[in-house]
């Protein structure tokens, strides 16, 4: 697919914005570390989209994947001196790994292969807390290794971890639009009008899903194991928190979960008001704005915020009416 000149130097810009303007804007402070912790919510919007989008399929377990792929992750830096940022990736294959265990509840439909998904998430918890001599339990991991330097860059900073989230942000995407575009993007969605039809024609709707699945574990369970390295500490109870859930369904919802750039860009508006602005309106209790918050834009867009904000782009500048 051929690109204008016009639109390659729009992602130009916005390339020059996120990796040179908003570094040299925030540094490290405070709004750095909340815009990076809402790009690792971000992170798993966009897995979860991907597989309520394309697979079809409800997610309530994705804390599952994260909490795998964080602990994989620690635990090879930490016991077999494996370096961070390829114990990472061995994080997301760790969580591919744990979804394998799930491929069973891939003929459950709807609410049934969501609370399916939750149940294992629960597992791998209690899995966790249980197995001592190798994650530490209830107690955890402390001293989780940190981001090294590369090409000059401290990724241990707040600059650093920043760049490196918003890259794995931005290849999860372009591998989102890719199998979107793709044949596999066109039979997955024909398999959501009729997986019955889909199937009569040769498609192996089983095995669509089971691959959107493992995408989205590989996906999320980076980004669990980003994050163990960002906080240098770990355990179940937070590695399998629901938060891991909530957080990026809301998130996805808000942003538009149907677009690529809808779930990352709902999880750092979400995030940050709530964090700058509900939280010091009303300290306690201030979830509360965001849910209502939620309810207007599902009323009022329901595609969502990326979705909104296009109509409005287009209907100023004077597009013509359908």
């Amino acid at each position: 697919m051929r690109v204008s000149t016009k639109t390659a130097l729009k992602w130009l810009a916005l390339g020059v914005v996120l990796y040179g303007v908003v570094p040299w804007l925030l540094g490290d402070s405070y709004v750095m570390s909340l815009t990076v912790a809402a790009m690792v919510i971000g992170g798993i919007a966009l897995a979860w989209s991907l597989l309520s989008n394309l697979g079809g399929m409800l997610s309530f377990g994705h804390s599952a994947f994260f909490g795998v792929g964080a602990y994989v992750s620690a635990l090879l830096t930490m016991r077999a001196g494996v370096g961070v940022l390829p114990a990472m990736l061995m994080g997301g294959v760790g969580a591919v790994v744990a979804s394998v265990a799930m491929l069973p509840v891939l003929r459950l439909r709807g609410v049934y292969f969501a609370l399916a998904i939750l149940a294992y998430s629960v597992i791998f918890r209690v899995l966790a807390t249980q197995w001592e001599s190798v994650t530490g339990g209830s107690a955890g991991l402390a001293s989780v290794p940190t981001f090294p330097t590369l090409l000059g860059m401290d990724l241990a900073s707040r600059r650093g971890s920043y760049l490196l989230i918003l890259t794995l942000l931005i290849v999860f995407a372009l591998v989102y639009r890719f199998i979107r575009a793709s044949h596999y993007g066109m039979a997955l969605r024909a398999m959501h009008g009729s997986e019955d039809a889909t199937r009569v024609v040769g498609v192996n709707s089983i095995l669509l899903k089971a691959s959107m699945l493992f995408t989205s574990a590989f996906m999320t369970g980076v980004i669990g194991a980003y994050n163990a390295h960002d906080i240098n500490f770990l355990n179940p109870d937070y590695a399998f928190d629901g938060i891991w859930v909530i957080l990026p369904v809301v998130a996805a919802i808000f942003g538009g979960y149907r677009t690529i750039t809808g779930p990352v860009v709902g999880a750092v508006v979400v995030y940050l008001v709530d964090q700058l602005v509900f939280k010091s309106l009303i300290p306690v209790g201030h979830q509360l704005i965001l849910g209502a918050l939620l309810v207007a834009m599902i009323i009022y867009s329901p595609g969502g915020l990326v979705p909104l904000v296009s109509r409005k782009i287009f209907a100023g500048a004077g597009s013509p009416k359908p």
